[in-house]
């Protein structure tokens, strides 16, 4: 009997269904598991020669739940302190929807953090402006709200500053970093801070947020991310270059396809 058009239809259908529930099922047993460890150099414009090869480790988007265990966020610790980072960065997003219950585990399970020049965290959007900070605060991590640090390394200065997600405004960011001496690194969990970074000369911009897109499809990539200027991955606007973690955990859907969790190594180099 020949196959009509309707029946080749529902047949493609019924097969389209029968993919994405298996890739979902992978991504959910599977895909949100396989932790990765990203290595990039990053170019950063008037970078001193004393502080070309630091290795800056960047850790994010715990989301610390129900589907995120104390087992992943220690994973994902253990990995990159193997990585041998200088310094650690955190890009924020330790919990979902500010859940007390994990407060404490998630900051707990990041404590073998224990980098030479220290671990500087960020708040993001998921992220209660207390209880948060208090605990990650507890483990002698420097959470920077709207604030800059100024550390030393190798007789240069490197001043990190970070800003809160909902710190939108250049001039706010402006009065962040105005009078700055050497590099300065801005940590924004969002990525579309990168436009008030460019305008205000910001040579780095550290963010997480995006999750990859956490569900990247074949022919039609990471949908849910399509607003952010950079997803995931490192890239150069004018003379700023930013980098943007897939991060660890997941929201939402506890599924991860085509774009594992990953904690990223990142050595700046001269521009």
């Amino acid at each position: 009997m020949a196959l009509t058009r309707r029946a080749l239809l529902q047949s493609l259908a019924a097969a389209g269904v029968g993919a994405l529930g298996g890739g979902f099922g992978y991504g959910y047993l599977y895909g949100r598991h396989a932790l990765a460890l990203t290595e990039r150099d990053l170019p950063v414009s008037g970078l001193p020669r004393a502080l070309a090869g630091l290795r800056i480790g960047l850790l994010t988007d715990v989301h610390r739940s129900q589907w995120v265990s104390d087992e992943d966020v220690h994973d994902a610790a253990q990995l990159l302190m193997r990585a041998r980072p200088d310094l650690v960065v955190l890009g924020g997003d330790y919990v979902t929807w500010g859940d007390r219950r994990y407060v404490g585990a998630a900051a707990d399970a990041l404590s073998s953090l224990s980098p030479p020049h220290g671990v500087f965290a960020i708040l993001g959007n998921h992220d209660d402006d207390h209880a948060m900070p208090a605990a990650l605060s507890a483990h002698g991590f420097a959470v920077l709200r709207d604030a800059r640090t100024r550390i030393t390394i190798n007789g240069e200065a490197l001043n990190l500053t970070g800003i809160r997600f909902w710190t939108r405004r250049a001039s706010d960011i402006a009065s962040l970093v105005r009078g700055a001496d050497g590099t300065v690194v801005l940590l924004a969990h969002d990525p579309r801070r990168l436009t008030e970074a460019e305008a205000l000369g910001i040579p780095l911009v550290l963010s997480g947020h995006t999750h990859g897109g956490q569900v990247v499809l074949p022919g039609l990539g990471a949908i849910a991310a399509q607003k952010f200027p950079v997803v995931w991955d490192s890239a150069r606007s004018g003379r700023t270059t930013i980098f943007v973690s897939r991060g660890v955990g997941t929201v939402y859907v506890p599924v991860r396809i085509n774009c594992p969790p990953e904690v990223a190594i990142l050595t700046l180099r001269a521009a």
